[in-house]
């Protein structure tokens, strides 16, 4: 409380946070007994600062004068200050030495103390002609360091640091020109680190500071000629300005790389931590796809592209409906699996190739070869590996800072007094600065003043069975969903199987399955939602979290589903399909699948925020607004990359797809929540939402995504027709052709075969590595 006081008399704060500041306490109950103007008064005194102690002690004296500073005003807001003639306080200056001050008492420390002196309120009275005095004397005591100090009592009270002057008046202007001068002169004669130093120390502003410093150089140079400063040091001089003024754009220019800062804060400000993780999460995933996209195309796209395969002359046509499909003319292109070659790509071979299935059948050069195989064998693996180290450093550093920032009891303290950035000088930044400090303290009083509200037995009863007939609502649709999924899926399958025409690869009833997937994942959790309400839970965050958990039930379930439907049943059997090129056409139905999200994700922004919007305030003549469902659109965020994983071994560009998707959906939901959302009623702050993000995303999401692709690697046997893995039994052998021919071409590597053979084919070693890392 004693904080809130602080900074609810502050400028910045003082309008914004009126309406948040609650009845305070005295600070003996604040936790935490620290030193007080003593100790520092020691502490000062044993470093040598003999004249520093003494100011401290008129500083104490004239605290302790002030009925505004003491801890009962603290208390009591509404006291009112009961000021004398300056006579008066002159006359009792020595009675109040004896008095026992309550700060005294309570033993602050040193840097609390610090901080509480140069507080506004407490120099709110300090005139400009003092601050200039205080400081032209701390410039001539740091310039005769060696010498006697003087007294602070042989100054005059307008030399002095006097947190008192609530009614002092202003010097003149003729004396603060002249201390004005001397302050610039001593400036002048201190060394540069020095000169910083006491500059930054000021209690002055930006623009006073930058004229004294501008002052203290301009005599400098008139005191010493350019002529006589030598032409090294001249040059070391331009140097260095140029190395610093070459730094310091340097951190401009990347400052400003940051992607959609302002964005971010605007949503921060108005919406508070819970909306703001969302966007800040799909931040996250625009990176990973960003780099799993650089790798990809770096090391299997390009190659490819650069050196493409001889084709058979029948080409599909394009005609519009493959950027729906994903099939047609996209089916012959660098974007799906069976494009690829299995032989190596050399520069002098380009006549010894198979029309019919792209195999390399002789090639007599071996300089610059590339082995496409081990090539798309390689790069998929390496970018599982680095994304799960990424993502486990990411969850790891997430936890220490959400469980020892967050969990601190001094961050309501250090939000009051550290969140302001005295840099932020144009009016719109101060006002969105102003509105995000001002919503995380709601966020954190709210915390603060939650109560847990003692229920009855029947009471408790009464929650638990209304809790128990929500999660049985909950988890028999998701179960009868799935259901439906599995028979429509069958379904399709055995429609696809009948179509034996080429042409109907590009048929829209491709679309189907997808569509009522898409449909089921937006009808479902609007349930979800509705079961909640009947549930009718006090904590907003508890809301969150169950709410996370029901829809990660479902996309949970949905995934397996299509992952037993695309790997138990098209790939086991794709003769079924009559598909050349299985791999392919589970490529295409992942594009299909993450276009169908994106689409219905739309639709969900625009019939459920801006049309309810529209109908809450025209017709229904209210002026309340959708609020933003951060569970559900996490889930189908990590729903959608979940998709992008599965698919970027069988559709390498997929990456380029999510990409370009997040992007627009950023956009997207951005504006939408600005114009059609409205903050929560009961601000919550959600100090573990990042770090339950990013759990997600790595444990269900990643781990299903790794242990699919892994399992199409080592056990499904590829197309014999098409991709580079064709005429092998698994896509894993590809590594160990590899090995043999290292070994045949070189006898002495033959520990790197029986190493390959052991630590690799051999599945326990590599599930023990994946458990200790």
């Amino acid at each position: 409380p004693l904080f809130l006081n602080l900074c609810c008399r502050l400028p910045p704060f003082g309008s914004a946070l009126m309406s948040t500041c609650p009845p305070f306490r005295s600070p003996i109950d604040e936790e935490g007994v620290h030193d007080s103007f003593h100790q520092l008064i020691a502490e000062q005194s044993q470093n040598g600062g003999l004249s520093d102690a003494i100011e401290l002690q008129e500083l104490q004296r004239e605290l302790d004068e002030e009925g505004r500073d003491d801890v009962p005003y603290l208390s009591n807001p509404g006291h009112e200050f009961r000021g004398g003639s300056e006579g008066r306080r002159d006359a009792d200056w020595e009675a109040d030495e004896h008095q026992t001050d309550p700060l005294i008492d309570e033993r602050w420390s040193s840097d609390t103390l610090k901080v509480l002196s140069s507080m506004p309120s407490r120099t709110i009275g300090r005139s400009r002609g003092a601050i200039i005095s205080q400081y032209y004397n701390r410039t001539m005591q740091l310039r005769r360091r060696r010498q006697s100090r003087p007294s602070i009592r042989d100054f005059s009270r307008s030399a002095r640091p006097s947190i008192r002057g609530y009614g002092m008046e202003a010097d003149s202007t003729d004396a603060q020109v002249s201390k004005r001068d001397r302050l610039v002169n001593n400036l002048q004669n201190l060394s540069v680190s020095d000169r910083i130093r006491m500059l930054r120390a000021m209690p002055l502003s930006v623009a006073e500071k930058r004229e004294l410093r501008r002052l203290a150089l301009q005599k400098e140079r008139n005191t010493v000629p350019g002529s006589k400063i030598p032409c090294c040091s001249q040059l070391k001089y331009y140097i260095i300005i140029a190395a610093r003024h070459s730094w310091y754009s340097w951190l401009s220019f990347m400052h400003s790389l940051q992607l959609w800062q302002v964005a971010l804060k605007r949503v921060s400000g108005r919406f508070g931590s819970g909306v703001l993780s969302y966007f800040l999460f799909l931040k996250t995933l625009l990176f990973f796809n960003f780099f799993l996209f650089l790798v990809t195309g770096a090391f299997m796209v390009l190659p490819q592209a650069v050196h493409p395969p001889v084709l058979a002359a029948s080409r599909h046509n394009f005609t519009g409906l493959e950027l729906l499909t994903g099939a047609g003319y996209f089916s012959d292109t660098v974007m799906y699996y069976g494009y690829y070659c299995n032989y190596t790509l050399r520069t002098s071979c380009s006549d010894d190739v198979s029309v019919t299935n792209g195999t390399r059948l002789h090639c007599v050069s071996k300089h610059h070869s590339y082995n496409m195989p081990l090539a798309y064998f390689f790069t998929i693996g390496m970018s599982f590996f680095i994304t799960c180290i990424i993502l486990v450093y990411s969850m790891s550093k997430s936890f220490g800072q959400s469980f020892r920032i967050d969990k601190s009891h001094s961050i309501l303290a250090m939000k009051v007094l550290c969140s302001w950035d005295f840099k932020v000088i144009k009016k719109p930044s101060v006002k969105l600065r102003s509105e995000n400090i001002c919503t995380q303290l709601k966020e954190l009083l709210a915390e603060v003043n939650h109560k847990n509200v003692k229920n009855t037995v029947c009471q408790r009863l009464g929650k638990l069975t209304v809790h128990g007939l929500a999660w049985a609502i909950c988890i028999a649709s998701t179960a009868a969903c799935v259901f439906v999924i599995y028979c429509f899926s069958e379904h399709m399958r055995k429609h696809t199987s009948r179509s034996v025409n080429k042409d109907a690869l590009n048929d829209p009833s491709l679309l189907a399955l997808p569509v009522v997937v898409s449909f089921i994942n937006l009808l479902l959790p609007g349930m979800f939602n509705l079961t909640a309400w009947m549930e009718d839970y006090e904590s907003p965050s508890l809301h969150t979290y169950v709410a996370i958990g029901r829809n990660l039930m479902l996309k949970v379930s949905v995934l397996g589903v299509l992952c037993y439907h695309w790997l138990g049943r098209v790939a086991a059997d794709p003769n079924i399909i009559e598909k050349e090129c299985w791999e392919s056409f589970v490529g295409q139905e992942l594009y299909r699948f993450l276009l169908m999200d994106f689409i219905f994700t739309l639709l969900d922004t625009l019939f459920g925020e801006l049309l309810w919007r529209l109908f809450s305030q025209k017709v229904l003549k209210r002026r309340r607004r959708p609020v933003f469902d951060i569970a559900r659109n996490v889930l189908e965020l990590i729903y959608g990359q979940t998709l992008a994983w599965l698919g970027v071994l069988f559709t390498p560009l997929l990456p380029a797809v999510q990409i370009l998707k997040l992007l627009l959906l950023f956009y997207i939901k951005k504006n939408s929540v600005m114009m059609n959302c409205q903050a929560p009623r009961k601000p919550y702050r959600v100090s573990q939402m990042t770090t339950i993000f990013i759990t997600l995303l790595c444990f269900p999401s990643f781990l299903g995504a790794s242990v699919c692709v892994t399992y199409t690697m080592w056990s499904i046997t590829p197309s014999t027709s098409c991709g580079p893995f064709r005429e092998l039994k698994t896509m894993f052998q590809a590594g160990k052709r590899w090995v043999e021919e290292l070994e045949k071409d070189n006898p002495k590597l033959s520990v790197l075969a029986r190493a390959h053979s052991y630590l690799v084919e051999n599945p326990f070693f590599l599930f023990v590595g994946a458990g200790i890392f």
